[in-house]
């Protein structure tokens, strides 16, 4: 077992279950790279301020550069004796170039030096899950494009309310998505920002210069207090909360989706590259990318409870709890990464039944509302046309028929002022077209608002 760097202080190995209970590598070693542009950020500074010298910043600065090749080429591997990925670095590349690799560390703690590798890490990843939802986004903006009179039934408590489209109705995830990107924005705002310098926790008698090594990460700025500096992870609890907000959104796209796959609603077929059968029934095609998307919403949403019961508890500043941030955090960035793409394409592949929408919208009296205002502009006051309406509704119900097959006799028979042209009043196409108020289903509307985009 190599020996550990902190080990001058301790008179006994470290017992193997707990090395093994403490060590982070297998997992924290993903962040390598962000460890090794932290190390090259601070090792500049040092030289910089002239607290190394620049003989030995060079050396330094070319053994990193030698370690990140040999990890990404697979010729270096990581050492399982190693307590983290800090650890693994300083230790090779003091076996590199000797003597020299030792002063990296000045002026640094692993604790200011976790919390930036942090953050740089979800800048990263927040970044790239930003361009997969825009995609996702785009995605939908095109679909929504395609199906401006596209008419489909609008729901509440599941029921049959009024007619919209399915542009309409998918601008609503638009929304959503729109305000999940500028969430994932802001969380890039906050990992932005440089706690190196902050040391263990109180910062160092060393002349750093914090500001440069921030500028060498392109961060926008230093975090203002040391003690904050290392103990602070609103970042990553911040990342899970708008990766909850993302989940809970597709997750109830996904829950329409299966509902529309559905023999029950027939509103779309999904395509057979995104949908799977039965081992028994030859006759089922499951709509297993909705499903496993609307169950693994419920997993990032325990990330980030995960999060918030982790740290709800500890003292001022790093506690070894910490640790399990990480899992978390990666957990939430795979499953986020690992969701976007098929549920992307499984979007992209649906064939949409119009016709049946259409005739969903059309038989569920989603058009009662429309008849109500009519009466309205005949001038009689809204609650009497309601109750009008209502009846009229009821009378179709006992009968098996919709509004629209109502004889202009039978309209009469619950008021005088019904006319012929309440036909035209009623149609589903009228209903929708003449929604034209901001952030209404009209098609012009929705046109305009999607161009917008």
């Amino acid at each position: 077992m190599s020996e550990k760097m902190w080990a001058g202080r301790f008179s006994k190995d470290t017992d193997k279950t707990v090395n093994d209970y403490n060590s982070s590598l297998p997992f924290d070693c993903r962040m390598y790279k962000q460890d090794i542009e932290g190390s090259r950020a601070h090792c500049k500074m040092l030289v910089k301020q002239g607290i190394i010298p620049a003989v030995d910043g060079a050396k330094i600065d070319e053994g990193l550069v030698s370690i990140l090749n040999d990890i990404e080429s697979g010729k270096l591997t990581f050492d399982s004796d190693a307590e983290d990925i800090h650890m693994f670095v300083e230790a090779e590349l003091t076996k590199r170039i000797g003597e020299p690799g030792k002063k990296l560390h000045t002026g640094r703690s692993r604790n200011d030096q976790v919390a930036l590798d942090q953050r740089l890490y979800l800048r990263d990843e927040a970044t790239a899950i930003t361009e997969l939802i825009s995609s996702l986004r785009s995605s939908l903006i095109s679909i929504a494009k395609e199906n401006l009179y596209t008419y489909m039934p609008g729901y509440t408590h599941l029921q049959r309310a009024q007619p919209i489209t399915l542009a309409h109705h998918l601008s609503a995830y638009i929304e959503m998505f729109g305000r999940d990107i500028d969430r994932m924005r802001t969380v890039i705002d906050h990992c932005n920002i440089s706690p190196l310098g902050s040391g263990a926790l109180a910062g160092t008698t060393y002349p750093l210069n914090r500001e440069y090594s921030a500028a060498k990460l392109g961060m926008a700025d230093i975090t203002m207090n040391s003690l904050d500096g290392v103990s602070d992870r609103d970042f990553a609890v911040e990342f899970a909360s708008a990766s909850s907000l993302f989940m809970m959104h597709v997750s109830r796209l996904s829950e329409e989706i299966i509902l529309w796959a559905s023999q029950e609603f027939k509103f779309i077929e999904l395509d057979d590259a995104y949908s799977t059968g039965s081992s028994m029934m030859p006759q089922k095609k499951n709509p297993d990318v909705a499903e496993l998307t609307r169950g693994k919403s419920g997993r990032v949403i325990g990330d980030l409870v995960s999060l918030l019961v982790l740290m709800k508890g500890l003292p001022l500043t790093y506690n070894k709890d910490m640790q399990e941030v990480q899992e978390t955090v990666f957990d939430c960035v795979d499953t986020l990464k690992a969701v976007i793409p098929p549920f992307e394409g499984m979007l992209k592949t649906m064939k949409i039944n119009k016709d049946r929408m259409e005739q969903a919208a059309a038989g569920g009296f989603t058009n009662a509302t429309d008849l109500a205002d009519y009466l309205v502009r005949k001038g009689i006051p809204f609650r009497s046309t309601h109750e009008i309406s209502g009846k009229l509704v009821h009378y179709c119900i006992e009968r098996g028929i919709s509004l629209s097959d109502v004889s202009l006799e039978e309209f009469k028979t619950f008021s005088p002022l019904i006319e012929n042209d309440v036909y035209d009043a009623i149609s589903i196409k009228t209903c929708v077209d003449k929604r034209t108020v901001a952030g209404g289903p009209a098609p012009e509307t929705v046109k305009a608002y999607l161009d917008s985009l």
